[in-house]
């Protein structure tokens, strides 16, 4: 009896891979060898290295901690953090990322949106030359 896969996790064929590697491959790698399969963007960003509080933020998910909050939204995600739940910040509260293996590679702002959608409602008395004529009472 197969297992019915639930509906958070994306829809693939087999086992996750990244430029060839399985997670747990990627997982055994230093962060040199990792950054080599980078595109050249984030593995300039990881090569310039970490600034203080990034150091704190990787100390925090490397220690196990529940859910760790940031604002860092350029940091960049680790084959290390799988699995872990990041709680972003995107200007107004901090949203909730669960790290799926799909995510590394990307950023922490990519999965944080900044903008919500923009709902408009119906138009109100006077915004439309009809609605000039309706009676107000």
């Amino acid at each position: 009896m197969a297992k019915k896969a639930t509906s958070r996790l994306p829809k693939r064929k087999g086992e996750f891979t990244y430029r060839g590697k399985t997670t747990a491959e990627l997982q055994k790698l230093s962060l040199e060898e990792f950054t080599e399969l980078l595109p050249a963007r984030e593995r300039r960003s990881i090569k310039r290295g970490f600034s203080e509080e990034q150091k704190k933020v990787l100390q925090k998910i490397k220690d196990g901690e529940e859910t760790v909050r940031t604002h860092h939204r350029n940091m960049i995600f680790l084959p290390e953090m799988v699995g872990k739940n990041i709680e972003v910040y995107n200007g107004k509260e901090f949203v909730k990322v669960e790290v799926l293996p799909e995510m590394v590679g990307h950023r922490f702002g990519e999965f944080s949106l900044t903008r919500s959608r923009v709902k408009h409602g119906s138009a109100g008395v006077g915004a439309t030359r009809s609605s000039k004529f309706v009676p107000l009472k």
